[in-house]
C-alpha cells in the first residue's frame, strides 16, 4: 500500500500543490480540522471554494493540467515493476487528489486505488462538492478496505507512508515503511526508514 503524496509523487501535498497554482491557502481550514471542529467532508469542501473564489468555472480539466506538473518520486517506476515481478500486488491509499492518483495509473500499473476527489457536473465543471474515500486521520480504515478487495490480510500488507497521517496505515500492515519522513512520529513508528529520496530503497526491506 503506497502513500501518494511525497511518496509515489514528488510533492508535499496534491491539494497544496493546486492552492499555490490559485493563490490560496488553507491553513485555516487544516487547524480547524487538526481541532475536530470540521470533518474530512467539509475540510474538502472548503478546499474546493478556494478555487471557485478565483474562478467560478474552475473545471476538472484545468485541476488535471495543474496535476500533470508533478513529477513522479525518483525510482517510482522501478520499484512498482520489481514488486510486481516478485509476484506483489500493489495499491495507492491516499488522502490527496484523485486525478494525481489518475495521472499515477497512467504512468504505472496497480491493482488498485482510493483517494479523495470533487464532484463535477455534466460540463466537467467543479460542483463545490467532495469526494471522501479515505479519511486523512484514520487511512487504516483504506488500507483494509483496498487490502479485502485484494484479497490479503494484515499479514500478508506492507505500507509505505511520509507522515503522521500514515501511521494508521503501518496499524494495518505486517511491515510499515517510513520514506523520506517528514516527521518524528512516522519515524518512530515504522518498521524501516528510507531517508534517501529514492523510492528502490524500499525494495531491501521487502
Amino acid at each position: 500500500m503506497f502513500d501518494m503524496d511525497g511518496v509515489l509523487a514528488d510533492v508535499e501535498s496534491s491539494w497544496v500543490h493546486v492552492h499555490k497554482r490559485f493563490g490560496v491557502n488553507n491553513d485555516h481550514s487544516l487547524y480547524a480540522y487538526l481541532r475536530g471542529e470540521i470533518t474530512d467532508l467539509e475540510f474538502i469542501r472548503r478546499d474546493i471554494q478556494l478555487w471557485k473564489d478565483k474562478d467560478p468555472q474552475v473545471s476538472a480539466a484545468k485541476i488535471m493540467k495543474i496535476l500533470d506538473e508533478v513529477p513522479m518520486m525518483p525510482g517510482a517506476g522501478e520499484t512498482i515493476h520489481e514488486l510486481r515481478n516478485r509476484g506483489f500486488k500493489t495499491a495507492i491509499v491516499s488522502a490527496g487528489i484523485d486525478l494525481l492518483a489518475d495521472l499515477v495509473l497512467q504512468k504505472l500499473p496497480f491493482d488498485a486505488h482510493l483517494a479523495n476527489g470533487f464532484e463535477t457536473d455534466d460540463r466537467g465543471m467543479l460542483t463545490g462538492k467532495g469526494i471522501l474515500n479515505v479519511k486523512l486521520m484514520d487511512k487504516g480504515e483504506a488500507v483494509r478496505r483496498v487490502a479485502e478487495k485484494l484479497g490479503a490480510t494484515k499479514e500478508d500488507t506492507v505500507s509505505i507512508g511520509n507522515s503522521s497521517y500514515d501511521v494508521s496505515m503501518f496499524n494495518e500492515s505486517s511491515l510499515g515503511i517510513a520514506f523520506c519522513p517528514e516527521d518524528d512520529i512516522v519515524r518512530q513508528k515504522a518498521d524501516a526508514v528510507v531517508d534517501k529520496k529514492d523510492l528502490t530503497g524500499i525494495l531491501e526491506f521487502i
